[in-house]
């Protein structure tokens, strides 16, 4: 059984050898983080706005929403609110929908169409139909398109913020996403303490070293001009988010991420929901990889970094993780049968899960203490997820060994989170912004 002991150390090995590069990301954020505050200290802040109102653009919000009526009043209300000072229409695909979203969204002020399709189901398809759409309607086009799901709800400067950027020369960028409901349980907390990782350590560092940014299902932008490169819209995989952002690093673009751009969306609570989502998401990855291996390989072995890095973001942790589950589960099971001693194996599987659990709470640590303002929870929570974070993100062993075997398919998300106590918060900064 010490055989058991050699392939986990091995399959450790890989896994370091695969992200150990991602480490150095942690002190490259925390070192831009820091000369971006000296730097804002001296900021020209009125001539940078002085230069965005001379260059307004004209502007579309793409909403893909499925039976979302409780909550894309809210989201709209946040894109009217916006302090942006150029165009901004918001269009709406109530897609397959068996409840009032179509009204909900014309009523706050959207322009808004219907789909109903029994064989293409996903955002992907949604989105595509949309922009054809607006094409037809709208033949002087946009500058600009900025997707979000329902369930988001944008900052007040949002927009503006973002429009810097793309005025800064970015044809496509991500933003900064934080989690409206945080503080509901482990599942929402561990969501929105991964995705605060993501932003401030995986895509801050990632744009700052010059490489590409990912997407993560929402809250980015592309311009025309990538809209007229890819020609419309033909991403339909399971993760159609990861799919463009593959798409634009095999053709040697990159992503950009703008730290100053947050919008907050709503985490799954529910423990069964937060496994179908997952789960489509690992067999999205699969699928990204099927389609995109070849090319991604191709730019690695050329130089492209940025494919290296998207590589490792999807395929090697979802490889591993299952041969290892294989693996020990194989063993275990021999050990059992032939009455050997199988505590070798426990033990093996248990110091491989130790050492996983400790590298998340560092990394969850590190995350909570430089995004403390940006979590809307209590002090309690707050300190709670850290703990949680590690126990949430290793039930996805199971997910991602199980998505290797079954399609979840696209199945929607109930949405019905409040959003108050941020609408009141980004009133008072609105009101102190006038002030000053």
């Amino acid at each position: 059984m010490e055989t058991i002991r050699i392939i986990n150390f091995i399959i450790t090995a890989i896994f370091a050898v695969c992200y150990s590069y991602q480490f150095l990301y942690v002190p490259v954020s925390l070192w831009f983080q820091g000369r971006d505050k000296r730097h804002m200290k001296n900021a020209r802040s009125d001539a940078d706005n002085e230069l965005c109102e001379r260059h307004l653009k004209r502007y579309a919000v793409l909403i893909s929403a499925r039976n979302e009526e409780n909550v894309i009043g809210q989201l709209i209300d946040s894109i009217n609110n916006q302090t942006y000072k150029g165009e901004i229409t918001t269009f709406v695909m109530a897609d397959n929908c068996t409840d009032n979203t179509y009204g909900v969204a014309v009523d706050h002020g959207a322009v808004a169409y219907t789909r109903k399709s029994t064989k293409y189901i996903g955002k992907g398809y949604a989105i595509e139909m949309l922009l054809k759409h607006i094409k037809y309607d709208y033949p002087l086009g946009f500058d600009g398109y900025f997707v979000f799901d329902a369930d988001n709800i944008l900052s007040p400067t949002y927009i503006e913020e973002m429009h810097k950027c793309h005025l800064a020369g970015n044809d496509a960028i991500t933003s900064y996403r934080a989690a409206k409901n945080y503080g509901d349980n482990w599942i929402s907390s561990g969501y929105g303490l991964w995705f605060l990782r993501e932003s401030m350590y995986l895509n801050y560092s990632r744009y700052r070293l010059g490489a590409s940014a990912a997407i993560s299902g929402t809250g980015f932008f592309f311009s025309a001009s990538v809209l007229d490169d890819i020609g419309g819209w033909p991403f339909h995989l399971l993760t159609e988010d990861i799919e463009f952002t593959i798409n634009r690093v095999c053709k040697g673009r990159k992503i950009a991420f703008c730290r100053t751009a947050v919008f907050y969306d709503e985490q799954p609570t529910s423990l069964k929901q937060s496994v179908t989502q997952r789960m489509r998401w690992a067999r999205g990855y699969l699928q990204v990889f099927q389609k995109y291996g070849k090319d991604l390989t191709y730019e690695m072995f050329h130089g492209n970094f940025s494919a290296f890095d998207m590589t490792m973001n999807i395929m090697p942790a979802f490889i591993l993780t299952a041969l290892s589950i294989l693996c020990n589960l194989a063993y275990g099971i021999i050990g059992a049968v032939t009455g050997n001693d199988i505590m070798i194996a426990i033990w093996s599987m248990g110091e491989t899960v130790f050492n996983a659990c400790a590298m998340l709470f560092a990394l969850g640590v590190i995350t909570l203490i430089t995004e403390w303002k940006n979590i809307h929870a209590g002090t309690a929570r707050k300190i709670f997820s850290v703990f949680s974070f590690p126990l949430f993100m290793l039930t996805y062993i199971p997910i991602a060994f199980a998505a290797l075997f079954v399609n979840p398919g696209w199945k929607p998300i109930q949405h019905k989170a409040t959003t108050s106590s941020l609408s009141a918060e980004f009133a008072q900064r609105e009101t102190s912004r006038k002030i000053s």
